[in-house]
């Protein structure tokens, strides 16, 4: 029997995707929000697609403010950013 791949929907593009090819955004248990790389910590998490457009569409359309059920200011966004880029997303 074929193993299951689980499948999440991106907050940027809404396309759904495997976990796997997701990046992870988690908001932990103090508010913080940063990137989980290794999806595996605690708090509410939130996916979004490996590319730098999807980011900017989830911060258009306030994709991870509905996620979170949280207002997120732009140097939450602004960190993300960076992180995506440190970790050479397109």
């Amino acid at each position: 029997m074929a193993k299951k791949i689980p499948l999440r929907k991106c907050v940027g593009c809404g396309e759904m995707k495997g976990k796997r090819e997701m990046m992870r955004v988690l908001r932990a248990e103090d508010g913080s929000i940063c990137l989980d790389t290794t999806g595996r910590k605690n708090g509410r998490g939130a996916y979004i697609c490996k590319n730098a457009s999807c980011l900017l569409l989830a911060r258009k359309n306030k994709g991870l403010e509905r996620s979170f059920k949280m207002s997120i200011p732009d140097d939450v966004y602004d960190t993300l950013e960076r992180e995506f880029e440190n970790l050479g997303a397109e």
